[in-house]
This record gives structure tokens, sequence and C-alpha cells, in this order.
């Protein structure tokens, strides 16, 4: 029947592009058209009649009845988180008749989650195990909701508890994320905050407050429950025992830059319990078998840290969220305990981040120039058969898609160090930003190297010696900011501390590298040169000095051939607006023939030729200004 299923495909989907009303409105033409389907629909301005109850018989004959309980129960749900959701902004919270409605929803939509659960109980129904116990848990969990809202915090942990059993039982046994994710989003958080309301200790883990709040005196949910998992509610065997007590007493400190803080949330403590688990099992593989391990291998064993370290770092962000809903300020000790856990977990998460990236980039983080990746066993094996054979050099695609594969990897790296430099507190810590500058500068570099390779791979030799000589300068200066403290090697996996030796090891490399690549570069240079001729360079020498200042003279320069003289006409570049400039200010005099000027002619006395007025002279540029 599949009715978790069923109800989260339609929640998501719903509120995917609206709200709870929009759901509200979705669950009402689904409800119809079930109602069509099984054919009790109340025709349009037909007379109301009562509808007749479901039963057992009514679900083996056609599970559309089930569709129909469930849609009934989800309509009356998403009516009170409609109204929920629209007065979570009311100063004075949700009071008086607002909330008896919403209560008043949600009953409703329990009792009809309930009905369903005793119909399918019933054998004549033809559901399976797995159907009963899926209606049970979310008839409890709509219950839950229901005494949430009520206050009743001992009936919704009860509640809340059950459906977690339940849902932790069929996780188990049935694959698929649809559990993990309602215990996760929903249930977890609401059994945290009622154990809460109830003087709860937060050490105690929400496994152990659910097992300890579940209705045992039921024995046919228990006995259903046990079926699928007997682990998730024994107590009385020596492995549960144990399991608990390492549960409840996990590390209860964290250190982090010689600051210790009381780790006082349970689920951060079961991760970080299994975040220091996890890295001393990468640490004894990476010891017994590092030499027999390819870089995939041993960057594939670096995913359970990863995964310990991300649990650890969700677990540190829900506890301060918690925190912020109940009003605690970040002055309270509580919330900067949180704040720097918070910080510790996301830097170990990025340490073995940047670890795994350097395992893939090779030995000495990718700086030595080598295009084959070491094989594992296999592959050594039958190296070693052909090791009289030569070696063939791989195509450039192949040295190009390395060197690109080493750029990312190393872009990668870049820019975790840039996340940790905005984690809280890091600015403020003098000592570790100059060590996390130093260990950018030295990154960037190695990135540089691989960039210079390909460009010495497809012939530009001059752009490779620039851009060594650019590494050169950086990893000079992660040596130099790099404090004396920092360890000369490190011993186990690698992750973000970059060794002193590791430093030294790339300047040597580059020093290497520039002289070699220098000494390409002026070969270059003379192979063009004796490519081109003497022909070339005497054209270029009949050119003017002053028509070549923009060249370097490499061959010395020619003082006898500074300028052209005589200088020849040419064409001399110029902007059309100062010639019609100097036209309005040129007076041009009227020309007689034979070059004389004429002369002018007399007006009479007698008649004075009529003056015409003359307009008044435009002044300044284009007839405005002075």
């Amino acid at each position: 029947m599949d009715i978790t299923s069923f109800i989260v495909d339609g929640r998501d989907k719903a509120l995917l592009y609206g709200d709870y009303s929009t759901y509200h409105a979705a669950l009402s033409k689904r409800l119809r058209n079930s109602r069509k389907k099984i054919g009790i629909v109340t025709r349009n301005r037909g007379k109301y009649a009562k509808k007749d109850q479901v039963t057992a018989e009514n679900v083996a004959e056609n599970h559309e009845y089930v569709h129909l309980l469930l849609l009934t129960s989800e309509r009356a749900w998403a009516q009170a988180m409609s109204f929920k959701t629209g007065h979570d902004t009311d100063e004075k919270g949700i009071t008086g008749r607002t909330r008896s409605h919403i209560v008043s929803r949600l009953d409703k939509a329990a009792r009809t989650a309930e009905n369903l659960a005793q119909i399918l109980t019933d054998s004549a129904a033809g559901a399976g195990a797995n159907d009963v116990l899926e209606a049970k848990a979310y008839a409890a969990m709509i219950r839950g909701a229901m005494q949430f809202e009520k206050q009743n915090w001992e009936g919704c942990l009860r509640s809340y508890a059950t459906a977690r059993v339940v849902y932790s039982a069929l996780a188990s046994a049935v694959k698929g994320d649809i559990f993990k994710d309602l215990l996760s989003e929903t249930i977890d958080p609401s059994i945290r905050y009622a154990a809460y309301q109830l003087k709860t200790p937060r050490t105690v883990p929400i496994p152990v407050i659910a097992r300890k709040a579940f209705p045992e005196h039921d024995a046919a949910l228990t006995q259903q429950v046990n079926k699928l998992d007997p682990r998730i509610l024994r107590q009385g065997d020596a492995t549960s025992q144990k399991e608990a007590v390492e549960g409840e007493e996990g590390p209860k400190t964290l250190t982090w830059r010689s600051r210790e803080v009381k780790i006082e949330d349970a689920q951060i403590a079961a991760a970080w319990g299994t975040v220091l688990q996890a890295k001393q099992k990468l640490a004894a593989k990476v010891e017994n078998e590092g030499s027999e391990l390819t870089p995939q291998e041993t960057a594939t064993a670096y995913e359970e840290v990863l995964m310990t370290t991300q649990d650890a770092v969700d677990a540190t962000k829900q506890a301060i969220d918690e925190l912020r809903a109940e009003g605690v300020g970040q002055s309270d000790a509580r919330m900067q305990s949180l704040q720097i856990t918070r910080t510790a977990v996301n830097y170990e998460m990025i340490s073995w981040r940047i670890g795994r990236n350097r395992v893939l980039t090779g030995d000495h983080d990718g700086a030595p120039e080598v295009y084959t990746s070491r094989g594992g066993r296999r592959k050594r094996k039958a190296a070693a058969k052909t090791e009289n054979q030569p070696q063939r050099d791989p195509p450039q695609s192949r040295k190009l898609s390395k060197l690109k594969e080493k750029a990312a990897l190393y872009d990668g790296t870049l820019q975790n160090l840039e996340s940790i430099k905005e984690l809280p507190g890091v600015a403020a810590d003098e000592e570790l930003a100059t060590r996390l500058s130093s260990y950018s500068d030295y990154f960037e570099s190695l990135k540089c190297l691989a960039i210079a390779r390909s460009h010495a791979i497809v012939g530009n030799v001059t752009n490779a010696l620039a851009l060594i000589n650019h590494c050169l300068t950086l990893s000079k200066s992660a040596l130099s900011h790099l404090s004396d403290s920092a360890p000369s090697a490190v011993d186990g996996p690698l992750n973000i501390d970059v060794p002193r030796s590791s430093l030294e090891f790339l300047s040597s490399l580059l020093n290497g590298e520039l002289q070699r690549h220098r000494a390409i570069v002026h070969i270059d240079n003379l192979r063009k040169k004796d490519l081109t001729g003497d022909e070339s360079e005497a054209a270029t020498r009949k050119i003017p000095l002053a028509e070549r200042l923009h060249e370097y003279p490499t061959g010395g320069v020619d003082l006898k051939n500074v300028i052209q003289f005589p200088p020849k006409m040419a064409l001399i570049p110029m902007k059309p607006i100062f010639l019609d400039v100097a036209w309005d200010y040129i007076d041009y005099d009227s020309k007689a023939e034979g070059g004389k000027a004429a002369a002018p002619v007399p007006v009479t006395k007698e008649e004075p030729a009529p003056e015409k007025k003359q307009a008044p002279a435009k002044k300044g540029w284009f007839g405005f200004g002075r």
C-alpha cells in the first residue's frame, strides 16, 4: 500500500511550489477524485447524505479506500498547519480560538489515521505487516502533532517515541531514505523539544529517550517491531547495554586551539565519538596498507571520515538552531561553546577534504612531473615483468588532461582554505591566519606550476618561464610566513597541515625548473633567429631607431640610423575638428591676378549704401563660451 511514500510524495510535490493552503486545496481535489473512483461522491446540488464507515471488507475489495482515509486525514492536517503558519508572526503567539481550532483540526486528522490503522489491523483487510506498522506510525505522528499544539508534553513524547521506534525499524528493514528523512526533519526535533520541556538533560541521546517513552504495554506493536529489528527495543542483553553506555558516555569535551569546551548535546557527542573512531581506522589502514594502495583507493578510505564529520557539523548546526529558537542570545555560555564546537568540527571536515585532494594529486602534492599513476598490486607485478622494456612517453593529450585534473584539485583546495577563513574565530587567531595564508601560497604555487607545464607542453615556453618564476615567488613567501612551530614532517594520513619539508622540496624543485626553462627559452630564441635569417635582420635594421622605440634592441643600437634624413613626405594623422576651427579663425584676402591685392571698390557719399545689421559674432568654441 506504500502509506508513507504516498504521504511524503504528496507533501513534497505540493509544498515545492506552494504553502499549506495550496496543499489543502490540492487535497480537496484529490479527495473528490478518490470519491469518484469509489462511487460515493455527492452529486452537484444533490442532497447531502452521511457517508458509511469504511470497513475492512471495503479495503480488501479496493485499496482506494485507504487513500480516501489518508487524504481526509492529510486535509485536516494541512488546514491546521495553514492556520499555524498564518499566525506565526503574531506578537502574542497563537492563543484562544486559533489554537483550539488548530487542535480540533489535528484531532480530526489523528482520529481518521487511527481509524485507518484499526481497519488494517483486521485480518479481513488483507494488509501486510509493514502496512499495519506504517499506518500506526503515521497515526502516532499526527497524534503527537496534536498533543504538541495542546502542550501535553508527556503524551506528545509518547506518541513521537512510538513513531520513531516504528520508523527506525522500517528503515532498517526496507531500503530507502523516506523514513530517515521523517526521523531527522520532523520526529527527532519534536522529541528533543518535548524532552526539554520535561526537564530531560540534553546529554541523553534521542534513541534512549524514545526507547524509554515507548509504550511497551502494547504487546502486538512490540512484537511487530522486534520482528523487523530486535536491537531497537531490547535493553537486557550485554550488547545493547554496551551500546547505550557508549552513546551516553561519549566524549564530553572538545579541544580547539588550546580551548577546551564541554559537549552538552548528546548528538554532537555521539557524532564526535564516531569521528574519532573513523580517524583511528583511517590512520591504521594508511599505516598498514599505504604502500600497496593506489591514490584512488586511499582517497576512498577518506569517505568514512568525511561522512562522520559532516554528521557532526549537522548536529552542531541543529543544536545552535534549537537554542536560537528558544531565544538564547549569543552572549550565553552555551551558545559560545556551541560556536567554538561549530568552528572545530567544520575545520576538521574541511581539513580531511583537503587531505583527500592531496592524496589524489600524487606524491609531494603533485610537484614532480609524473603523468603515470601508481598502480596497485597487479599493476606493479605486471610492471616488474616488463622492467627491461623501454617505457613509452604518454601522449600530449594525456599529459594535458592529467595537469587539468591537478589544477582542478588545487582549485578545490584553495576554495576550502577560503571557507576556513570565514569560520567564526579564525580571523582573530593571528597565528592560524598566517599559517593558512602560507598554505594558500603553497597550493597556489602548485597550481601555477601545473599550468606552466601545460604551456611548456604546447610550446609556449616563454609563458611557462614567467609562470615558474611566479611559482618560485609564491613558494618563498609561503616558506617565510610559515611559523617556526610548524612540524618538519607529518605522520599518518594527509590533512590540511603542510610540513616545512614539503615547502622546502617545492622551492628546491622550482629553482631547478626555473634554470631549465631559462635555458629552453634561450635555445628557442636562438633557433628562431637562425630560422628567420640575415635578410629579415637587415630589413629590420633599415628602419630608423625612432620608428622602433617599442622594440627592445637585443642586437645593440645602430646610432648611424637614428632618424631618416632628409625626411620623406608622409601622411600625419590629424583630427578633423582642428581644421574646422582653423577655417573660422583664418582671414583669406582676395587675390588679384599676378599675386597683387585688388583695390577696394569706392562707395559714393551721395548715396550711402544701406548698412546691414550684422549678426553678433560667435564667441568661444562652437558659439558658446566667453
